[in-house]
């Protein structure tokens, strides 16, 4: 796996360098915003000095992944297996089939697209503690649809016994990995890895694996969101009071099982119901939402903000976002169409 190639200089000594440059870790933090650096690696490392059954597994992406912060602190219990995703989850099945608890790290693109079947037969049907963790979920790379994790939430929802995670920030992370651990079974975390933007500090909000949360509230608009949307709709929510628009957050970090009564008990009022993904609208957040609502019966109307349902561009994040109406001013001018 080779990383995107940074730019050159020019061949004149008295060239100004160009300023290198990498899609493939690119960051979604607002400038200046706060951040913790590597939070997977860290809580990983620390939970493992508890937790003598955890080891962590990569396939050649230690560093884009944050695993090497686990290698280093742990390298008797890390396992490099090279660029081969199948024999990466094959091994993990492997070792918690003796008792260990595995935590294999690769992009998102290639454990969903490469790895199914060795993920649904040697790790989900028998039910193995097997941590599937999935670096650039979503649009969190601008290097085009080969790296772009659009699809993954879609792919991997219909495979029976498997968890499903999408944390907003670094406290999500930190507070998911020992969960994930501690819980019996398969799951898959959608990794948001460097220097990740803290956020539910500034909220009377634990992680709960399989739970929601209300983080703010609010009597025009609800936002149901999960990742690093519900960052988004925390900012959008602050700037639609600019205009008299009180919106209230339901921060959804778990997808699969997912918490119907908590989502639900706030989509079934007068409000305008919104739910905002970093996922095709095909397949996630939108769809489990759109279809717990029918279960229960409710004729309730939901607008979705997430991906389209195409191969996206390449490019730089900031303008990804807008063009594919992740970013907060897409966002808010959404809600203020729709509102008429």
């Amino acid at each position: 796996m080779t990383t995107a190639p940074a730019s050159g200089t020019a061949d004149a000594p008295s060239a100004t360098p160009k300023l290198k440059t990498s899609a493939m870790i690119a960051s979604f933090a607002d400038p200046g915003q706060k951040t913790a650096p590597a939070p997977f690696g860290h809580a990983l490392a620390a939970a493992a000095e508890t937790d003598p059954r955890i080891v962590g597994l990569t396939a050649d992406l230690g560093k884009y992944t944050d695993m090497h912060v686990f290698q280093k602190a742990h390298p008797e219990r890390f396992f490099q297996m090279g660029m081969a995703e199948q024999l990466l989850f094959g091994a993990a099945a492997g070792m918690a089939e003796t008792g260990l608890v595995p935590f294999a790290s690769t992009y998102s693109v290639f454990a969903a697209r490469r790895a199914y079947d060795f993920l649904c037969l040697d790790i989900a049907e028998p039910g193995l503690n097997v941590n599937i963790v999935g670096g650039l979920p979503g649009l969190t790379t601008g290097y085009g649809p080969s790296h772009q994790a659009t699809e993954d939430i879609a792919i991997f929802r219909g495979m029976p016994g498997l968890t499903i995670v999408d944390p907003c920030d670094s406290i999500d992370i930190e507070h998911a990995v020992p969960q994930l651990a501690a819980a019996a079974g398969p799951s898959y975390l959608r990794l948001l890895r460097g220097n990740v933007p803290t956020v539910l500090d500034e909220y009377d909000y634990t992680f709960q694996l399989g739970k929601a949360a209300i983080l703010r509230g609010g009597a025009d608009v609800v936002f149901v969101s999960s990742g690093l949307m519900t960052m988004r709709a925390l900012q959008a929510a602050e700037e639609l009071a600019v205009h008299k628009i009180d919106v209230a957050v339901v921060h959804t970090p778990t997808i699969k099982p997912f918490d119907a009564e908590t989502v639900l008990a706030e989509i079934d009022t007068p409000r305008l119901a919104f739910t905002l993904e970093n996922h095709t609208v095909v397949g996630g957040l939108f769809e489990t939402v759109a279809s717990a609502a029918t279960r229960r019966g409710l004729g309730k109307r939901v607008v979705p903000i997430g991906l389209p349902d195409e191969f996206l561009d390449a490019g730089a994040l900031p303008t990804l976002h807008d063009r594919y109406g992740l970013s907060r001013s897409s966002i808010v001018a959404r809600v203020l169409s729709e509102l008429g």
